[in-house]
């Protein structure tokens, strides 16, 4: 028996110390290999993408964010989304029927309070692609007719609309969207330490250059249209997680003496007026954690509350003004660990 047990042992030992060696190699490999950084220009805002490689991958990930803006992009002319909303005819593609199942599924979990339909009334209050003056209630309830998302559907590759003046806008998903495509060719690519953020839309991986977790900022909400603020209200570790925000902050506009935000509820056709200032989500997928953050913006602190019961895959970081105008936060239990100041 003895005999036996040194023989295994002899045959294990070898194997053990080439394992060691090969991990070793391994680590000493990574720790060496260069982190690359690119930034450019990308669905109307900055990108800014940081990853391990030893090659500089930008002309590649340019091709993986140029197929999104051409399925969903309502500023590219050609795109899927712009012949849709032109009644032209075109057969979708991967890319966007992900995207519109997905809208469509959050679309039902939060009462339409997601809706990629809402087009017509963002382009109507002045932030879409179009800028015009305040809206009178007749032509916002003549728009609400061909608002909602059950009056669009999706068969065969093919987008059947109830009324040809419907129009789909995927701007708060989009962003998203393309931080998850870049993080799946890096996982194509064997890359397991990335930072990818699109528009403040993020997905982590991994280390970062510093060998340690990805730590992502939360920009406090004050009134900062021309985006010239950057300080932090807190910052979060949200390391193998994507993370979006969605506020009225930096996109709104004052008429009247009145301060209008540019998130617009699709049940009432008019901006929000609530104390939510900044909607953060942490989700699995960027895609996802972007349309929630809208969402909740549209529902307020109570209504996203009760979504989020709901869904405990989902963590959320709310900022909002209390009773007596200062700032004061709310988030899930289960992000205080992740919660680094």
């Amino acid at each position: 028996m003895e005999t036996k047990r040194k023989r295994q042992l002899a045959w294990q030992l070898p194997f053990l110390i080439a394992l060691i060696i090969g991990t070793i190699y391994i680590i000493k490999q990574q720790r060496s290999m260069p982190y690359q950084h690119n930034t450019g220009y990308i669905f109307g805002t900055v990108y800014n993408i940081t990853y391990q490689s030893e090659t500089d991958l930008n002309k590649e990930i340019i091709a993986e964010l140029n197929k999104v803006d051409n399925s969903l992009s309502t500023f590219n002319k050609s795109s899927i989304i712009s012949q849709i909303n032109n009644n032209q005819p075109v057969k979708t593609d991967r890319m966007f029927n992900e995207v519109f199942n997905l809208a469509k599924e959050i679309s039902q979990q939060t009462d339409g309070a997601f809706d990629i339909t809402i087009a017509p009334l963002v382009n109507l209050w002045g932030f879409g692609f179009k800028h015009g003056k305040n809206p009178d209630k007749q032509t916002i309830d003549s728009l609400l007719k061909i608002v909602g998302y059950n009056k669009v559907s999706l068969k065969d590759n093919t987008v059947s609309k109830a009324d040809s003046r419907i129009m789909l806008d995927c701007s708060a998903i989009a962003k998203g969207y393309g931080s998850d495509c870049v993080a799946r060719f890096f996982k194509s690519r064997n890359i397991k330490n990335f930072m990818i953020e699109i528009g403040g839309e993020v997905v982590t991986c991994g280390i970062s250059e510093k060998r340690m977790p990805w730590k992502i900022g939360v920009t406090k909400p004050t009134d900062d249209s021309l985006q010239t603020n950057q300080e932090l209200q807190t910052v979060l570790n949200v390391t193998d997680k994507a993370m979006a925000t969605s506020g009225n902050y930096r996109n709104f506009y004052y008429k009247g003496g009145k301060k209008y935000a540019h998130t617009i509820d699709p049940h009432t056709g008019y901006p929000v007026q609530h104390s939510l200032l900044s909607s953060t989500v942490l989700a699995n997928t960027c895609a996802k954690a972007d349309a929630y953050a809208t969402a909740f913006m549209v529902l307020g602190i109570d209504g996203a509350k009760k979504v989020l019961e709901q869904h405990p895959d989902l963590m959320a970081y709310f900022i909002y003004s209390d009773a007596h105008g200062r700032l004061a936060v709310w988030y899930s239990p289960s992000l205080k660990n992740k919660i680094v100041e």
